[in-house]
């Protein structure tokens, strides 16, 4: 079990790149009034994952901290697969 909490915050830290696509936007001033609310809304939920999850190991509860960070994990394998499936297919999109 501690096996797969680690595996699943190691693929839930690799979907916070988009720490870097923030901060690389907000650098060239592409962040404004406009798009910050869904920009904070997605790091705000990247936040409580991680932490929750931590959180939740924390006080014995692992089955609930692994369902918390299966939010992110799923999705996150799901989009690498695709990718993965397209550079193998080489699909013809004409």
């Amino acid at each position: 079990m501690k096996f797969w909490f680690w595996f699943l915050w190691f693929i839930d830290v690799i979907a916070a790149v988009v720490l870097y696509f923030f901060f690389s936007l907000a650098a060239h001033s592409r962040i404004g009034s406009f798009n910050i609310l869904p920009w904070l809304i997605i790091l705000a939920v990247l936040a409580t994952v991680l932490g929750g999850s931590i959180w939740l190991r924390s006080t014995g509860q692992r089955a609930l901290a692994i369902a918390l960070m299966l939010l992110l994990a799923i999705p996150g394998t799901l989009y690498v697969l695709f990718f993965v499936l397209l550079l193998i297919m080489h699909p013809n999109f004409h």
